[in-house]
């Protein structure tokens, strides 16, 4: 091993790419699930275009080996966050060469056991290289081609892997060595085009696939895990259409010659766009009552549309990243309304405008900043896009968007970019204006975006319905219209304080309704009247989990007596995902007197299960939110709460803290913790005592 420890004149990263073009990223890969690492043998093809006296690749607490350029051992720097090199290259093509190992603390997550397993990366912004030497930089563009190799104990293993990554499989083997007890199985990924490093992707699991085309001719790739073959069709209902549409509407081929999608346990965020291979959270495969509640559609379209907007063409700094999240969500928009109709689209754009109102209070950085919020660079970019299309008309929009990716195809862009093409294509636009008011102000005017909101007559009405005084016979002649489902949900929301006996007809109406209305009685339904409770029980019967949840927990709070017929009907529904409303019926269970009271035990130790470190971060939250309610004191809920501090997704471990703190103020938790600390194991007793030494 070579290398060297100095101080010496390096340039800045971000002009590197002026100096040296990388070309070609190829890896051979060996991620090892035990050891929660990953190993390689990394090659990159390089051109220095001028004099550098050092050349960087992002690579965060890697270890390297056999460091070699155009074949030649070099010395080299590892600052535990960069891979530097100073000496062996010269002008014009060189080859780059090392193994490197990392255990990467994030964007590389291993989930699950050995026999249950799942690995994947999510690299947003610039995180690939926590498990890949690549480049934070985004204006880096290079070919990424990938061999993952899996080697999986066939003793203990309860399936293949399927590996999946960026591109198309040029070639994959599987060998078996039963003298090691193992099998190779290698897996060789080619991209055609060049990517940013942060849109490299990795995921192995036990999936089956789904292979369909596109009108134009692309395959798309749909994956499940085994155990959710059956959920297929809700999970990925209208992804074919999607694509055939956002093809078309945005009058760019799709860029790259496969699509593909895939579910991964406790993913991070809801989706991530990486070329060709989109990961999306377990929590939007559904069925088809699960399809009502929450269904993939809008990530599905959000992450297709990144295609274009962020991996074609990729905006030049975070400044301008409203050039990718705010066109895949007003794309997605689109995309949805294509499929769901008028009505949808701009009761999804009056809700944008609403959170956009309400934040613009305290949310003063504009959407051109790198400090801007998620919500602007989202939904007011999709705003900003919306009032740009209506001005100029969807014709010359269209004809602004395909030049502006055919320009920068492959490429990195500003918003100037953009703007320079609307102002081509509508030079009678005043693109300045629009570029003060919705690009550079912080303000959101909801009065323009009404002027927008009220070409349709659905929003229309709830707009009047928000403004108007508890008025029964305005809301009687609602429910009999043939109104958007929003308003006459909206008429019960502005009920729920008035007394069951003055609006008891409407409810009599409301229940005649689709589920999305019935679903808002059970949400404002505090107390089941008696004389409204044989309706009310049909609501056990909707296509929609959240109303189940409701209908039950309701019925069970105003007829405990009959709680055990209630939960006798619904023992066998699981509900989402998330298991909701298996967590809500064990709560119900459990407390109830009408009800398998020999059997509180078993209720009680199946919710513990789905509090366990096994589970999925969204099934252990709902699942300790409820043996919270019912036994906070318990020295297993205690122990279980605990370890969901040290989960990898934030959200999930944010929960755990605040609870805990909140929980510590009582002096009998705090005593119990305290007891507990002291007969735990190591990494148990370090995580009490980090708890209580902060409350002290």
């Amino acid at each position: 091993m070579r290398y060297i420890f100095l101080l010496f004149s390096i340039i800045t990263f971000s002009q590197q790419t002026k100096y040296v073009d990388f070309l070609t990223c190829t890896a051979s890969l060996y991620p090892n699930f035990e050891e929660k690492s990953i190993t390689g043998y990394v090659q990159f093809d390089f051109k220095v275009l001028s004099s550098i006296d050092s050349i960087k690749i992002d690579a965060k607490q890697m270890n390297f080996t056999d460091v070699q350029i155009n074949g030649k051992e070099v010395m080299y720097l590892n600052t535990s966050k960069q891979l530097v090199l100073f000496e062996g290259f010269t002008k014009g093509k060189n080859t780059l060469q090392f193994h490197y190992k990392a255990i990467p603390k994030q964007t590389l997550y291993f989930i699950g056991d050995v026999s249950d397993y799942q690995i994947w990366t999510q690299g947003q912004g610039k995180y690939t290289s926590h498990w890949l030497p690549s480049f934070d930089d985004v204006n880096e563009k290079l070919l990424f081609n990938l061999e993952i190799n899996d080697f999986q104990n066939i003793v203990k293993s309860s399936f293949n892997p399927v590996v999946l990554s960026n591109g198309i499989v040029k070639d994959y083997k599987t060998q078996i060595s039963w003298s090691r007890g193992v099998q190779q199985l290698s897996y060789q990924y080619l991209m055609n085009k060049p990517m940013s490093s942060y849109l490299v992707m990795l995921t192995i699991g036990d999936f089956v696939k789904q292979v369909t085309r596109s009108k134009s001719g692309t395959p798309l790739e749909f994956y499940v895990c085994q155990s959710d073959y059956a959920k297929f069709e809700p999970t990925y209902r209208y992804s074919k259409p999607i694509f055939d549409f956002l093809e078309q509407e945005i009058g760019v081929k799709y860029p790259w010659k496969i699509y593909r999608q895939v579910p991964v346990r406790d993913f991070l965020y809801a989706g991530m766009e990486n070329t060709t291979s989109t990961i999306f959270a377990q929590d939007f495969v559904v069925d088809s009552i699960g399809f009502n509640d929450r269904n993939y559609c809008n990530v599905n379209a959000h992450e297709l549309a990144h295609q274009w907007f962020g991996d074609l063409v990729t905006a030049q700094s975070g400044k301008h990243h409203w050039l990718q999240e705010g066109f895949a969500t007003y794309y997605a928009l689109l995309a949805e309304r294509h499929i769901f109709g008028e009505d949808y689209f701009y009761n999804e754009l009056y809700d944008y405008a609403t959170q956009l109102k309400r934040a613009s209070a305290t949310d003063t950085i504009p959407i051109l900043s790198e400090k801007a919020s998620a919500l602007s660079y989202y939904k007011k970019g999709a705003w900003a896009l919306h009032i740009l299309r209506e001005d100029i008309g969807p014709k010359k929009f269209q004809k602004a968007v395909k030049r502006y990716l055919k320009k920068h195809q492959f490429k990195n862009a500003t918003t100037e970019d953009f703007l320079d093409g609307i102002h081509k294509i509508a030079p009678l636009y005043n693109v300045d204006d629009f570029r003060k008011k919705w690009l550079e102000s912080a303000d959101f005017d909801m009065e323009i975006a009404k002027r927008y909101l009220f070409k349709n007559e659905a929003l229309k009405t709830l707009l009047e319905l928000s403004k108007k005084k508890v008025d029964l016979q305005f809301y009687a002649e609602i429910l009999q219209s043939n109104v958007y489902f929003p308003a006459k949900q909206l008429v019960f929301y502005k009920l729920e304080s008035v007394p069951y006996a003055a609006k008891k007809d409407l409810i009599a109406l409301g229940m005649n309704q689709g589920w999305e209305v019935r679903q808002a009685i059970a949400e404002t339904t505090e107390i089941v009247p008696l004389e409204n409770k044989i309706v009310f029980e049909t609501l056990l019967l909707d296509p929609s989990y959240r109303t189940k949840e409701l209908a039950l927990f309701r019925l069970c709070n105003s007829f405990p007596n009959e709680s055990g017929t209630y939960l006798k009907q619904t023992d066998k529904i699981i509900g989402l995902n998330d298991k909701s409303f298996r967590t809500t019926w064990l709560q119900l269970a459990y407390r109830s007197k009408a009800y398998n009271a020999s059997e509180k035990d078993v209720f009680f130790n199946e919710l513990l299960t789905y509090a366990d470190v096994t589970n999925e971060s969204s099934v252990r939250q709902n699942a300790l939110e409820v043996l919270l309610r019912l036994a906070p004191n318990d020295e297993r809920v205690i122990e279980l709460l605990f370890k969901a501090t040290v989960h990898h997704k934030w959200q999930f471990t944010l929960f755990a803290r605040t609870k805990i703190r909140a929980l510590l103020h009582d002096a009998t938790y705090r005593q119990k913790v305290a007891q507990l600390a002291e007969n735990a194991s190591l990494a148990m007793q370090t995580l009490y005592l980090k708890f209580l030494k902060e409350n002290n």
